[in-house]
């Protein structure tokens, strides 16, 4: 499913001594199934263009496509069968003091129309069993557990389970790695990769880390002040390093690195 940017601005706090110009005349197109990275200092504009697609915010001007359809005004509520989303703290992305299949349950309604049906089923909970044991860390005999005694590892894949049950065709990742030790990090990368190849998902996912950048997804995006200053695709992206990739940032802005963007890699 293709998602298009064209000529997006956003400002915060406008008229205000505060006024921050948060997405710059943004254009971008990203093809049905690709998977992009998106990196940048903090300010850059990375979560503003994922707050933009999800409908959190408006654009001030612009239009933000998806598959062909207008969305730029549409409310959150509207979009949520179109995107799923996982956010850095694996808290946000699920209700502790229920077990896992009801967040799960919660998960499958996402984007209809409240109901008074019941929220977990005999045949809901065997779906639940066999979306679990594809994660394969043995959540599937956790059905009843409150998600608050799961490990952040396991919680963060449930999150990423619960934002795909419905098969959004589009699926959005805020340093979904971020807040996770680096052996759960990887467990969760790898399930990633899973989830967007069988689901061939359209995919844009914000990142910190410049490996991970470069080893995820075929094309990188670099955001500067809101507006994009590379985008990097593949076989070209597949030859770069960090370093090339932190030359190739500084080469673009004509100015010295600052402590915090060197930080990035």
């Amino acid at each position: 499913m293709m998602i298009r940017f064209q000529s997006i601005d956003k400002r915060f706090h406008r008229g205000q001594s505060q006024e921050v110009y948060a997405l710059r005349n943004l254009t971008f197109e990203v093809d049905g199934g690709e998977w992009v990275t998106v990196i940048g200092t903090n300010g850059a504009g990375k979560s503003t263009l994922l707050n933009m697609l999800a409908g959190v915010h408006t654009p001030d001007s612009g239009v933000i496509e998806i598959d062909g359809n207008v969305v730029t005004t549409w409310p959150e509520h509207r979009r949520a069968r179109l995107i799923g989303r996982v956010f850095q703290n694996p808290l946000d992305g699920t209700a502790g003091s229920l077990t896992v299949e009801q967040n799960l349950a919660l998960a499958l309604r996402r984007g209809q129309a409240p109901s008074l049906r019941q929220g977990v089923t005999a045949q809901r909970r065997e779906q639940f069993r066999s979306e679990l044991a594809h994660l394969a860390l043995g959540l599937e005999d956790r059905l009843a557990v409150p998600v608050q005694l799961l490990s952040g590892g396991q919680r963060q894949a449930l999150t990423l389970l619960m934002a795909t049950l419905n098969r959004p065709p589009v699926l959005l990742l805020d340093e979904h790695t971020a807040a996770l030790d680096p052996g759960a990090a990887t467990q969760i990368e790898r399930l990633t990769a899973q989830i967007i190849g069988q689901g061939q998902l359209t995919t844009l996912m914000v990142t910190h880390n410049m490996q991970q950048a470069l080893r995820c997804g075929s094309r990188t995006l670099m955001l500067h002040h809101g507006q994009i200053v590379l985008d990097l695709r593949s076989p070209e992206r597949d030859t770069l390093t960090v370093s090339d990739l932190v030359a190739l940032f500084a080469s673009t802005r004509c100015e010295p690195l600052t402590d915090d963007e060197i930080l990035l890699t």
